[in-house]
């Protein structure tokens, strides 16, 4: 332990729920660390630490380094203490996944999904993929903490209400958290215990956690069905006023002249540049490909007319990032998405333009990369929101009072 870990940070901890927040990032401590780092003195500490104990969020460790008599006792956050949920929808596919509380999943499942279905086919085919999962581990459905849930579309984050979503009809407005804890069941989960966002902020959450939580500006560019953005600064997911923020695909841009384009028009990001539009120009070319799934297809494949049109959407899709480097200065921008993630011709036509369209200090330690988190990115992502919920102070200390 150095002597910057001893000196207390910030306003000492004066509940439970707040010193508690010490231990979430799974390191164990003893109890003379922890009265050194905030300050409190041994008995205080140790009255904060008793109560955790007893609840079952902390429980003792291994024996620290001893510096003269007995070793002392290190503690632990009792990361099994619970599960979440985490459930990532898609427009054609949904990730599930049981969560510990520390955010590593237990057991997930990938499904085939039609988000047009509407919320009762889509909500009720993840919940009973929950359950499924939820049996292959030590929990049942009394010991989940909480659900978080990615949808692809325009969320209101402080109701979990979806609001006018373009490609899921039946869902505006949909009660997303109260229908999940109708669904759960037994009184397990209340609608509190949901929450929901889009689910390109929870590609921006899990490409932070996968990069070890040591970038604090970066925007997540997911190019797939449609194209939308994450953006993390200061190291804090940013929604915007009521949860718009990010909505990249509705960009207008100046369009250059390409396969895809022709300059001048005034068209929106997501109409000209997405997988969707990939597949249809392809069909206009006289190449049989009905989906984005067919466009992603045959790039892989090295089909030299989708080659040529997703390095142009890169091009046209770096014409708005360009616009997000110089207003936001990210030191990371990482392109992901199951267009993004299978397409080095796309990344390489956004590069070409951002490099390019931005002012030289914006650009001076820019990395524009793939995404690391891949798909498992937004069951992650979902994972940290819903515990950052779940685990705040204030919810611990209420906690504890009952």
């Amino acid at each position: 332990m150095t002597d910057a870990d001893d000196a207390p940070t910030g306003p000492l901890p004066v509940t439970p729920g707040e010193l508690f927040q010490r231990f979430r990032d799974a390191a164990p401590r003893t109890r003379a660390e922890v009265a050194r780092s905030t300050g409190l003195g041994r008995a205080a500490a140790s009255a904060r630490i008793d109560a955790l104990v007893a609840d079952g969020l902390l429980a003792p460790g291994a024996a620290a380094t001893s510096t003269g008599g007995r070793p002392p006792r290190t503690l632990r956050f009792r990361r099994e203490a619970g599960a979440v949920l985490a459930i990532d929808l898609g427009a054609r596919h949904a990730s599930v996944a049981v969560c510990d509380l520390a955010g590593e999943p237990l057991a997930t499942r990938a499904l085939d999904i039609d988000i047009a279905a509407g919320p009762a086919a889509c909500l009720g085919r993840a919940l009973d993929a929950a359950r499924e999962l939820l049996a292959e581990t030590p929990y049942g459905a009394g010991d989940v903490w909480g659900a978080g849930i990615g949808i692809p579309g325009p969320v209101a984050h402080s109701t979990g209400r979806p609001v006018n979503p373009p490609i899921m009809p039946g869902w505006d407005q949909h009660d997303i958290p109260g229908d999940v804890a109708q669904r759960w069941g037994e009184g397990a989960l209340t609608a509190d215990m949901v929450l929901v966002d889009n689910d390109v902020n929870l590609l921006a959450l899990g490409e932070q956690v996968a990069r070890a939580s040591d970038t604090a500006d970066l925007v997540y560019v997911k190019v797939a069905t449609g194209i939308g953005a994450g953006i993390i600064a200061g190291g804090a997911l940013q929604r915007g006023a009521l949860g718009s923020a990010g909505d990249l695909g509705h960009i207008h841009v100046q369009l250059p002249d390409t396969a895809l384009t022709r300059a001048g028009e005034d068209r929106e990001l997501e109409d000209v540049a997405s997988g969707a539009a990939l597949a249809r120009a392809l069909r206009e070319r006289g190449v049989k490909a009905e989906t984005s799934a067919d466009a992603i297809r045959l790039v892989a494949a090295g089909d030299r007319t989708a080659i040529e049109l997703a390095r142009d959407a890169g091009r046209i899709v770096g014409e708005a990032v360009a616009i997000v480097v110089n207003l936001l200065g990210p030191s990371l921008v990482v392109v992901g998405g199951s267009l993004g993630r299978a397409s080095d011709h796309l990344i390489a036509g956004i590069r070409e333009v951002v490099y390019r369209r931005s002012i030289p200090l914006a650009t001076q330690h820019l990395a524009i990369e793939p995404s690391v988190a891949d798909a498992a990115g937004g069951v992650r992502g979902a994972a940290v929101m819903i515990l950052d919920h779940v685990l705040a102070a204030e919810r611990i200390d209420r906690r504890l009072a009952r």
